[in-house]
């Protein structure tokens, strides 16, 4: 649904679009009316959609909140990319003790700090390269008491490929980059089936392996590093699929000016 909503409502402005619709395309790769229908409930009780009705028909629009997680999902597919060729040697380190019946906030900054690029340097230190701003992130879950933010360098005396190798897991993480390529490298030059699907697919898939890829200095990362091969398929699919795929949904979607809050 994310992929969706990023690919085909977020840079078309301020509108929502016909539940009915949404179930037409998502119906492409599978999935069935029900299971469209209850995560756009869920996501309308989590503040990411809001429902706006036209007559008998029920519209969904993106909230700022979403708004603000697809543009930064987008940033990261379309423009910040995989691989981390120019990291400054800087890192971020936040350190954190919230009370112990605080279980759902730790969980929710866990995995913020993990889609931020932080992994885990002690339990209460997480750190991640280069300069990120979690200011945000801090704010939104009412925390800001209860953590501390730093900008530094490691000393020379500290082996940074043993710390990042005990910091992440750099084979589950590699495996997702594999794993895609295996499963999308026969689409490289198939042109049949639909555009639409496939490239929903291709999306989601992708945004599924680099989520929770913190992208470490790629010189402290072994030779074969899979990420680089990876993104370079995945680019080379989308450019591919792309423009058919948005003139489809183009024709599947109904969409509306979504209404002031």
């Amino acid at each position: 649904m994310l992929a969706f909503l990023g690919d085909h409502i977020l840079q078309k402005g301020p509108l929502c679009v016909y539940s009915g619709s949404v179930i037409d395309v998502l119906g492409r790769v599978g999935i069935g009316e029900q299971a469209v229908r209850s995560t756009l409930t869920r996501m309308v009780n989590r503040g990411l959609l809001r429902r706006q009705r036209h007559g008998r028909r029920m519209y969904f629009g993106l909230t700022p909140h979403a708004t603000r997680i697809l543009h930064d999902g987008h940033a990261r597919v379309w423009r910040t990319g995989a691989v981390n060729d120019d990291w400054n040697g800087s890192w971020t380190l936040l350190s954190f003790s919230l009370p112990e019946d605080w279980k759902r906030q730790r969980h929710a900054l866990r995995s913020r700090l993990a889609w931020a690029g932080f992994g885990p340097l002690y339990s209460g230190l997480w750190i991640a390269p280069g300069d990120v701003d979690v200011s945000e992130i801090v704010a939104e879950l009412g925390i800001a008491a209860h953590v501390k933010i730093f900008h530094a360098r490691a000393d020379t005396t500290t082996d940074i490929d043993v710390m990042i190798r005990d910091t992440w897991d750099l084979e589950t993480i590699a495996a997702r980059y594999t794993a895609f390529e295996r499963r999308w490298i026969t689409h490289v030059g198939d042109r049949s089936g639909d555009p639409l699907s496939t490239h929903l697919r291709l999306v989601a898939e992708w945004l599924g392996t680099i989520r929770t890829d913190p992208r470490l200095p790629a010189r402290h990362l072994p030779a074969d590093w899979p990420a680089r091969s990876a993104e370079e398929l995945f680019r080379r699919v989308a450019d591919r699929t792309s423009e058919a795929a948005h003139r489809v949904s183009a024709d599947l979607l109904e969409t509306a000016p979504l209404a002031s809050a």
